[in-house]
């Protein structure tokens, strides 16, 4: 392994290495796995003790999530472009903590679903105020290698997150999920408050007003790059939450596999963590469109595979595993490079263009992996369709956001441009 790049004294402050820094932003943006993945195996369970009706219906603790984080995106990174990073960040992840304590102590479906929606809005913050942090300190290629990285470490939080969860059921009722989920929370609350300094510049900061929001937001729509990333984001995307709402079925349902649940979700997701480590070290050499517009066409083509196992009848669960890996593994390197590339031009305002990418492609996202998570027929078909038309469409997305100039890499030399040193 290179070893790990110092800080330059002019774009981060002196008291955070840049390897703290790394995983402390991991942690951050992986409050949203640890909210979601250790419920997948006790889904049956809480349905079982809130009398949910059908067992597609408890997709709905999943997706309510999904829901109340698109909207809080919207607003907190706005807030923390007012009143800095920090003070924004600290205050929605304690009541996120309270959230996460009522769904803990909720006695019937409907409180459940409350206390998702709520916790997913206030974690939102830990998104895309993570994301207008690194914003604040990297940019173009520098970024997408920073947000590669931070994409690594988090994703061992997926892969671990079902085994934990399966963990504790051993040993305790499935509320203690969410009890566990409270006190690891509040453990990366306080090294946040005590270690990561404010990164948004005082020239940086913006006053609230419907002009100053509506001049940015207006910006990420006029920019066909970064207007046309966020939803070609947010379609490939899809697939991901499909994915996760149809998987703890898949496994169960599908393949009769419940034993190794925890162990098969961990070998796919690890495949999306190998793919982001892969993404920091080339993306610096071969750019961030030319690493993501590579992946999308292979996610294309896996899919199509996919849907022809499944169509000539020899769909089994190593098929299934090994082309699902295969597939995480290019979303990987779509993720952090289309963030990346979409946010390049907001050195202001990072945080409403930070909070507007996080709404548009969590609401979509969100909205198409609900379709093929509620069309879960006892088979992998409509799933696999899905993945299909969400990587078609992305693909068709981006040509227009390049104007048919694929693998290009424009302003080599500032998208280049390191506010760190890698080497």
């Amino acid at each position: 392994m290179s070893p790990t790049p110092p800080v330059s004294p002019a774009s981060a402050a002196k008291d955070i290495h840049f390897r703290e820094f790394v995983l402390l932003c991991a942690c951050l943006m992986a409050m949203n796995a640890m909210s979601i993945d250790p419920m997948l195996p006790a889904l049956p369970d809480i349905g079982r003790d809130l009398a949910i009706p059908h067992p597609n219906d408890r997709q709905l603790i999943i997706s309510v999530y999904f829901l109340g984080l698109g909207f809080g995106s919207l607003l907190f990174g706005v807030l923390s472009d007012r009143f800095g990073r920090k003070l924004v960040l600290g205050s929605a992840m304690a009541l996120f903590i309270v959230s996460s304590i009522a769904c803990a102590s909720a006695q019937s479906f409907f409180m459940m679903l409350v206390g998702r929606g709520c916790a997913g809005f206030f974690a939102g913050a830990s998104r895309v105020i993570t994301v207008g942090i690194v914003r604040d300190r990297f940019h173009g290629d520098a970024m997408a290698r920073v947000m590669s990285l931070i994409f690594a470490v988090f994703m061992l939080i997926p892969v671990m997150a079902p085994s934990f969860g399966s963990a504790v059921l051993l040993v305790a009722p499935w509320r203690w999920i969410f009890w566990a989920l409270v006190i690891l929370a509040s453990l990366i609350l306080i090294w946040m408050v005590v270690r990561l300094p404010e990164t948004l510049k005082p020239e940086n900061r913006m006053r609230i007003t419907p002009g100053a929001l509506l001049q940015t937001i207006g910006m990420v729509m006029r920019t066909r790059s970064s207007i046309g990333y966020m939803l070609a984001s947010g379609v490939v995307m899809g697939g991901l939450i499909g994915f996760i709402l149809s998987i703890q079925q898949i496994f169960y349902d599908v393949f009769d596999a419940q034993a190794i649940f925890p162990l098969g979700f961990a070998a796919i997701a690890g495949c999306m963590g190998v793919g982001s480590l892969i993404n920091s070290r080339l993306v610096s050499r071969f750019g961030a469109r030319r690493m993501s517009q590579s992946a999308l066409i292979a996610f294309i083509l896996i899919a199509a595979v996919h849907l022809a196992v499944i169509l000539a009848g020899a769909e089994t669960l190593a098929t299934f595993m090994v082309l699902q890996a295969m597939t995480m593994m290019t979303v990987a390197f779509t993720a952090s490079n289309f963030s990346a590339i979409s946010m390049e031009p907001f050195h202001k305002g990072a945080g409403v263009a930070s909070s507007f990418q996080a709404f548009l492609t969590t609401a979509l996202s969100s909205a198409l992996g609900s379709v093929v998570g509620r069309a879960f027929d006892g088979t992998t078909l409509p799933f696999t369709i899905g993945l299909l038309t969400f990587g078609i469409g992305s693909f068709l997305i981006v040509i227009w956001a390049e104007r048919g100039k694929l693998f290009t890499r424009p302003h080599h030399g500032a998208m280049r441009e390191a506010e760190v040193d890698f080497h």
